[in-house]
């Protein structure tokens, strides 16, 4: 989602509302070239986070704009038959709006803990783990009755490894370099619409 369906970090502007941008900058930067535990760094950001208001948080996310060409790009490989999934690292407080205004098949993401109106800065949910992206990514291909090597996956950073190392076909849209080896082509134009004609050349 982040970067990818949205053209921001979720946890970068919920940084920006809290007043720690620049620290949690810095996690985030380490972390997606691969410098830095995902399990750990997410947790260290989370932490950050605590004792902003949820209405801020929720202004913060809100506000976050689509990726360009990201509904032409869904709504394209939906008429393709294809069923879509976004696994992200980021939260439901983003996650829930964009999965519902591109009607997503398949939603994994984390949550924020709330109590008393205010962040705690406690994260929980299935996309915590280094490989939670693997997982998911496994469960859903099972469930559909397909391999993962039936999937196209797209990413943009170090947590996106383990997907695009079990997919048929790895898409890195706008890449941190560590994803460069990994993937079976890059996209380096800020508009998802670039994703049709190589999908297209895949049926």
């Amino acid at each position: 989602m982040d970067s990818t369906l949205i053209d921001a970090e979720c946890i970068d502007e919920l940084a920006l509302a809290a007043g720690v941008a620049d620290k949690v900058a810095q996690i985030t930067d380490r972390t997606m070239r691969g410098e830095l535990d995902y399990h750990l760094a997410l947790l260290e950001r989370v932490k950050l986070l605590k004792g902003l208001e949820i209405t801020k948080a929720k202004d913060a996310v809100e506000k976050i704009e689509l990726m360009p060409g990201a509904k032409e790009l869904l709504k394209h490989v939906q008429s393709l038959g294809y069923k879509t999934a976004m696994l992200s690292g980021g939260f439901t407080l983003s996650s829930d709006r964009v999965a519902k205004l591109l009607n997503i098949d398949y939603v994994y993401a984390n949550t924020l803990e709330v109590k008393n109106g205010y962040l705690t800065g406690v994260v929980s949910g299935s996309m915590t783990q280094n490989l939670s992206k693997e997982v998911a990514f496994e469960e859903i291909a099972r469930k559909n009755g397909f391999l993962t090597e039936d999937c196209i996956v797209v990413g943009d950073g170090a947590n996106d490894v383990c997907t695009f190392k079990r997919a048929g076909y790895s898409i890195a849209f706008n890449p941190k370099p560590i994803l460069h080896q990994h993937a079976d082509v890059i996209i380096s134009k800020k508009d998802l619409r670039a994703l049709i004609s190589v999908i297209d050349s895949l049926q």
